[in-house]
């Protein structure tokens, strides 16, 4: 089955968007620049470093063992009398492991091991990608701890439970999610100590189609990527060409025969919380505020639920401009990158936080590091908002009807409140839904600006509200994005609906028509 919109054709260009971006980091000064390179230069000629491959769970329907490739770097101070903590590392969708020690410096020079390795389907390993399915990526992840577990100058717990944290970005965050909940599963516990994954999922259906509408540009992004290596298993890949070229999230009912909440149902944390599990260790969410293929309010989920209280208290969240970001044309969105809040709280960016917070969790070194048991949002003006609860606090409501033609049309805006406001959470609307047409779309964002004609989407979300059938006057609790903006004196907060998305391209409506908001309420999460 192949793609003939014009605009799923173009995405595939943008498969290496999906390998993580990290967080921003602030640019080294010029004077700087080559001292710095002969450091890491330096440094990386004091690690050992070895390549290798252990053999992991067959792929369904076969009984040949898939090999799981890693490169294994081994700091200079580490020896069996001076043992050292494991940092696992792996890469993003489409991407394959780390090999340069130069480029894992900072972990090494800090006194970690590290392994980084090709996830299955992708690099020098063997198999195809599951998208992190706990039966075959969960063993790999298990099969590489038992491998750490052996190593005599890493530092040990117990038996076969190895000092280890965790670090990587989008598909590169899914791994440690995915171990860690397997070994909870099987041994009773998670076995990492230490988790700091960025720009990851909670659920993968929710992320790739939240109320059953397509993100369209990164669906296909997605099954683009897989096809230089033909990563995807040819049922999921289908699945997703389905869902992008006929705007509707597969079922099982269309043409590929596939249904992709059961083939990605179990493949993140909600799947372990819905069966009663969550994790009691320090976690560093790294999230992106302007990420439109795993937005803020995943990261937020897996604070809120896949962390015990006890480990809530022991973790921090950070939100940095960043992530996974195409431009933000239709709605207009932002176009920034900061992370002011690692540099609040660490005095520079993701990695040099998360530095600090592994040798707090696996050292047990006090570095004065802040912030524990709070989430730190960086609003688009790289300012950092810290709160205690995502919740949503203060309600507004808006005046008249809150109306959007569907299928075509420009995106409207209704004022919510005037500045100053600040917002640091996840919102949403409560309203009565009349929309006669059949299988009815419209997306529903926050945006900023001094009237309705300069007003800006705020960090560049929307999502979807469908009525597969027509409603007059039904209740609905509908999702708005999570955001973080400080609203200045002399700009106002704005409630935005469109018929429309880039994020969503060719998502609109089935059949043209309006849906139409009575009683509209937004519950907004009001920072004091």
């Amino acid at each position: 089955m192949k793609l003939r919109t014009t605009s799923v054709v173009a995405l595939v260009l943008l498969g290496a968007g999906l390998v993580p971006a990290p967080a921003p980091a602030a640019p080294a000064p010029a004077s700087s620049a080559s001292s710095a390179s002969a450091a890491s230069a330096a440094s990386a000629a004091k690690v050992t470093t070895t390549d290798g491959c252990v053999a992991s769970f067959p792929e369904p329907g076969t009984y040949t063992k898939v090999k799981i490739c890693y490169t294994l770097f081994r700091p200079g101070t580490a020896t069996s009398k001076k043992p050292v903590p494991m940092l696992l590392h792996s890469h993003g969708w489409g991407g394959s492991r780390t090999t340069d020690p130069t480029q894992l410096a900072a972990y090494l020079d800090a006194g970690y091991g590290v392994l980084s390795f090709d996830q299955r389907g992708f690099g020098e390993s063997g198999g195809q990608a599951h998208i992190e399915d706990p039966s075959l990526e969960g063993r790999d992840v298990r099969t590489l701890v038992d491998l750490v577990s052996r190593l005599t100058w890493v530092m040990q717990d117990g038996r076969g439970d190895p000092r280890l944290g965790a670090v990587g970005g989008s598909y590169g965050g899914g791994y440690q999610f995915v171990g860690a909940f397997e070994e909870l599963r099987i041994k009773g516990k998670p076995i990492f100590d230490a988790l700091a994954p960025e720009i990851t999922w909670n659920s993968l259906p929710g992320s790739l189609a939240p109320n059953d509408v397509v993100r369209t540009e990164w669906a296909a992004a997605l099954s683009a990527a897989a096809l230089p290596s033909n990563a995807l298993p040819s049922s999921i890949y289908s699945a997703l060409v389905e869902g992008v070229a006929t705007g509707q999230w597969p079922d099982g009912t269309g043409p590929s025969g596939v249904d992709l909440d059961r083939e990605l149902g179990r493949n993140g944390p909600a799947w372990h919380v819905s069966q009663g599990r969550r994790l009691d260790i320090p976690v560093l969410f790294g999230q992106g505020t302007t990420d439109g293929l795993f937005p803020l309010e995943q990261g937020l989920t897996n604070w809120r639920t896949a962390l015990t209280p006890a480990a809530r208290k022991r973790s921090i969240f950070v939100g940095y401009n960043g992530g996974h970001v195409l431009p933000s044309v239709l709605p207009q969105g932002v176009n920034v990158t900061s992370d002011p809040c690692s540099t609040t709280l660490a005095g520079g960016d993701f990695r040099r936080l998360s530095i600090r917070f592994f040798d707090e969790q696996l050292k047990g070194r006090r570095t004065g590091l802040g912030g524990y048991g709070r989430l730190h949002l960086a609003t688009a003006d790289s300012t950092c908002v810290t709160i205690a609860t995502p919740g949503a606090s203060r309600v507004k409501a808006i005046a008249g009807d809150v109306v959007s033609t569907t299928g075509v049309g420009v995106p409207l805006t209704y004022e919510i409140a005037p500045g100053p406001i600040k917002v640091a959470g996840t919102p949403y609307l409560t309203a009565s839904v009349t929309a006669p047409g059949t299988d009815s779309r419209a997306f529903y964002g926050l945006a900023v600006g001094t009237s309705a004609l300069d007003a800006h989407l705020v960090q560049n979300n929307v999502l979807p509200l469908r009525e597969p059938v027509p409603v007059d006057g039904v209740s609905r609790r509908i999702a708005l994005p999570s955001v973080a903006v400080d609203v200045p004196a002399g700009q106002k907060l704005f409630l935005l609906v469109t018929p429309i998305s880039d994020t969503f391209a060719a998502m609109g409506s089935r059949v043209p028509g309006v849906i139409t908001l009575t009683g509209t309420r937004v519950h907004l999460p009001v920072v004091p």
